[in-house]
């Protein structure tokens, strides 16, 4: 049986995907009607930035150092990780529907399957292949089919914003292992913040201030709160403590129930419809997701591989 540790780590990595799943419709709602794009991509930063930081200080005696030698890595898993993506996702969203972005953000695990296999040398073989065509035909049905309503342009751009989204958090997953290898999760994440928020705040800074906040209602505040506090900085540290307890490999397998959560709350929320044609896409990008992760077993997701992924 699990034990209590681990049925927390499961349950508090379900919540994350659930924070993430209900975000998208969140940004939906509030970008760009309350609050431009690269508004909330600011505070949604920059306030995570603080709490992180902040979570330092209440923990005395801790380094906050990085050797010198890291920090082009650091940097550059700050701009891939934090500054493009989240420049894409919010933008991207705020153009094409929130169940398309969901979708959409699955094929992740494709591309860091062969980002890797580009950047690391590791192996490709016939089926992982044939589950990157099977990602790639799901993603290319969700951009291709037409919105029953708004701007098909903007859609067509807005679902292309979320592809480059999911590549560069791709290149970040699969640039950011070998510093997880030497500091704490929660130590590289903050660093990896504060660069990203130093190339991203000055995309963002003018929207930002520009930002009628005589027109946030109370429900508009708590959207931003959820955005901000719960889908940003509390579920990033769950995230971290399911990768500690649980491994890499269960804690991203969650992310397949992120599309689930993004549906339900699409439709009740913003009256976005589900239809068929949206389910055959998202039916391939899951088969290209599991036939890129076919070596995976049941029973790896529940007890992980301690010696490789909790050191």
């Amino acid at each position: 049986m699990l034990s209590n540790t681990r049925w927390n780590a499961h349950a508090a990595v379900l919540i994350t995907n659930l924070l993430f799943g209900v975000n998208y419709a969140a940004v939906k709602y509030i970008t760009p009607a309350f609050i431009l794009p690269f508004g909330l991509n600011f505070a949604r930063v920059v306030t995570a930035l603080i709490l992180f930081w902040t979570l330092f200080l209440l923990k005395p005696g801790n380094s906050a150092s990085i050797e010198r030698k890291h920090i082009p890595l650091f940097v550059l898993c700050g701009i891939t990780g934090v500054t493009i993506n989240q420049l894409f996702f919010i933008k991207g969203l705020s153009l094409t529907s929130s169940i398309h972005a969901s979708l959409l953000a699955l094929a992740t695990p494709i591309f860091i399957t062969f980002i890797a296999a580009w950047l690391l040398k590791e192996r490709l073989s016939v089926v992982k292949i044939l589950g990157l065509l099977m990602g790639v035909s799901g993603a290319v049905i969700l951009i291709a089919m037409k919105q029953n309503s708004g701007n098909r342009q903007d859609s067509l751009i807005g679902d292309l914003y979320i592809l480059v989204n999911a590549i560069s958090y791709a290149f970040y997953m699969v640039w950011v292992r070998p510093l997880m290898q030497v500091y704490s999760a929660l130590h590289v994440m903050r660093w990896i913040f504060t660069f990203g928020a130093l190339f991203l705040i000055p995309f963002c800074w003018n929207d930002f201030f520009v930002t009628q906040w005589h027109a946030f209602g109370i429900f508009e505040w708590l959207i931003l709160a959820l955005i901000c506090v719960g889908a940003t900085f509390v579920a990033y540290l769950f995230n971290v403590y399911g990768i500690s307890v649980i491994g890499a490999s269960a804690t991203g397998s969650y992310i397949y129930t992120q599309p689930v959560f993004a549906a339900i709350i699409a439709v009740w929320l913003l009256g976005e419809h589900f239809t068929l044609t949206k389910l055959l896409a998202g039916l391939c990008i899951f088969a290209g997701v599991f036939l890129v992760n076919s070596k995976k077993n049941v029973f790896k997701f529940f007890w992980g591989n301690r010696k490789t992924e909790n050191a």
